[in-house]
């Protein structure tokens, strides 16, 4: 039996329609910008009813920019909830979606998603306990804990901590809840904030900005390290896939910060994404494939 698996992975500027198989293999793949609810999702749901209309499928997965309601039965369930990204906040984006189908689904956040694609497929292989991080638009983390993703008052917002600085750095960060929390320091639109240059990829990899961003993810990488014990950290998004040589940085900042206090892995620990761009879409299959699976137990 050849699976036929749905995903929509909904990122902060663009959205990804993924058709897949229960192997990871894209059958056909889509791209739609993210501009706003109501044009965004019919869009969406356009491609899934004529995916649909070729042959069933059998699974949809959901990966969604946050943060978003995680909880069964609460009124947030699926929604997009205090996202500062305008328009989006109280969008129901899983009602919207799975509503025209009777199939089995999965919603959560697209760094977990990413994170269980990884597991399945890339550079986390057999791996229980490690973190998907992602410097794009935002900082999102996917932090696996014993092989499952994190839960309680909400998902895992590692890139809404504030961490210590960098010295001599009062820069205030751009962060609308939080100011110089690490995505207000870190992010793609933090950074173009504090240059006032629109193109982050142009930015020379010698440029003293640098120390102060990776600082930031190495402090938030320590937290990890300290509180859950991530044996591998995988750091993508377009502000890491564009200046590659900031994962080497990351790295060389979390070894001096734990200096020796619990043991790092001798090899290289902090890596990019084994399925790299494809994390995120292969991440809403992943969802999807986790969602088929259990209904058959």
């Amino acid at each position: 039996m050849t699976l036929r698996i749905a995903g929509i992975e909904l990122g902060g500027t663009k959205c990804v329609a993924t058709l897949g198989d229960g192997e990871g293999h894209v059958l056909e793949q889509t791209t739609v910008p993210t501009t706003q609810p109501d044009i965004t999702l019919p869009a969406l749901s356009a491609i899934l009813a004529d995916w649909a209309a070729k042959a069933p499928f059998d699974a949809l997965g959901i990966g969604s920019f946050g943060p978003v309601g995680l909880t069964p039965g609460t009124p947030d369930f699926g929604h997009i909830t205090a996202t500062a990204k305008p328009g989006w906040r109280d969008t129901d984006v899983l009602h919207t979606l799975c509503a025209p189908y009777a199939v089995p689904c999965h919603f959560d956040t697209d760094v977990n998603a990413a994170a269980l694609a990884e597991q399945r497929w890339g550079a986390a292989k057999g791996l229980r306990d490690f973190a998907y991080v992602t410097v794009g638009t935002g900082v999102g983390v996917g932090l696996i804990v014993n092989g499952h993703a994190t839960r309680g008052l909400g998902h895992c917002e590692m890139g809404h901590i504030r961490v210590p600085r960098l010295a001599g750095d009062t820069w205030p960060g751009h962060c609308p809840y939080h100011g110089d929390c690490v995505e207000g320091l870190a992010a793609g639109p933090a950074i173009k904030a504090r240059l006032g240059q629109e193109y982050v990829h142009d930015i020379p990899a010698d440029h003293p900005l640098w120390d102060s961003v990776t600082h930031a993810l190495a402090q938030m990488c320590h937290t990890m390290l300290m509180a859950t014990g991530p044996r591998r950290i995988l750091i993508g998004g377009g502000v890491a896939n564009g200046q590659p040589h900031l994962r080497a940085m990351i790295e060389r900042h979390v070894r001096e910060s734990v200096a020796g206090y619990i043991p790092l892995p001798e090899e290289t620990f902090i890596l990019a994404p084994g399925l790299g761009d494809q994390a995120g879409p292969l991440g809403a299959i992943a969802l999807g494939l986790n969602a088929w699976e259990e209904q058959a137990r």
